[in-house]
């Protein structure tokens, strides 16, 4: 049962992705009496829960969620820090906010794990990107066993790597809501009804992508093994592939974001 040897957890913050990975864990069997959010106005929330602007009194989580903007850390660890023991994990899905600024803010709590999801938790389907600052077993078992279900669990070796598993997980659907929506439009310039460019454009990356996870072979070689010799699927990659304009494009975009998610860690610590 989700939320097995945690009787107290707090939500601070519960805007878009801390309200996705709370409906994730309610819709999976999470007792709600559990739950505490905090947030200073109040807002519809997942399983009809309430907000309170103020923490508990004489309370101290098990798990505290933070999931509020990056640069409100210092005053949300104004008021929360005296309330953490060593038995409060601090989950953190802040961009850009490393652990060692986490155990600064915070330095009588438990174990400090970073958290790099993306919005497909709503479809149990987002990569959970986890690092902690400690290779701690049963740590992990415990985060697995709480993430799971909204994705799979993948742990970095080293924090440094957050930086590109953030452009690559966290951003990437962006990206790929924007080549299907380039798909689309392509499409309905070259005179496909709009509606319909839409829609099969939609249906065929979720097919390609459904094929692709359960293929025992790469994306590269399912490419190639679409594209007959000279034929119309070839064509069209020869385009892509020409001076490697493809990877060249991604790698620059990918490159774009991890400098940003670089940047912004520098400027938390400033």
């Amino acid at each position: 049962m989700i939320g097995d040897g945690f009787n107290s957890i707090w939500f601070v913050g519960c805007g878009n992705m801390g309200g996705a990975i709370l409906q994730a864990w309610l819709d999976n069997g999470l007792d709600a009496a559990k739950v505490t959010i905090i947030k200073p106005h109040a807002s519809q929330l997942p399983g009809g829960l309430q907000s309170q602007p103020d923490y508990p009194e004489g309370a101290t989580p098990d798990l505290v969620m933070l999931a509020m903007k990056p640069y409100q850390l210092d005053d949300v660890a104004a008021k929360l820090a005296p309330l953490v023991g060593d038995n409060s994990h601090i989950v953190s899905v802040l961009a850009g906010t490393e652990i060692d600024i986490l155990r600064a803010a915070f330095p009588k709590a438990g174990k400090i794990v970073r958290l790099m999801p993306n919005m497909a938790v709503t479809v149990a389907k987002s990569p959970m990107i986890l690092i902690s600052e400690a290779d701690d077993v049963n740590l992990k078992d415990q985060m697995n066993h709480l993430f799971s279900p909204l994705g799979q669990p993948e742990w970095l070796e080293n924090e440094g790597q957050m930086h590109i598993a953030t452009a690559l997980s966290g951003s990437g659907p962006a990206f790929l809501f924007r080549f299907i929506d380039a798909l689309a439009v392509s499409a309905a310039e070259l005179g496909m009804d709009k509606d319909q460019a839409a829609r099969l454009a939609l249906a065929m990356v979720d097919g390609a992508a459904t094929l692709a996870s359960r293929s025992a072979v790469s994306p590269g070689e399912l490419a190639n093994q679409v594209a007959s010799p000279n034929g119309v699927t070839r064509k069209g990659l020869d385009v892509l592939d020409a001076d490697g304009r493809v990877n060249a494009l991604l790698h620059d975009v990918l490159k774009a974001a991890m400098e940003r998610n670089r940047e912004m860690a520098e400027e938390a610590k400033a």
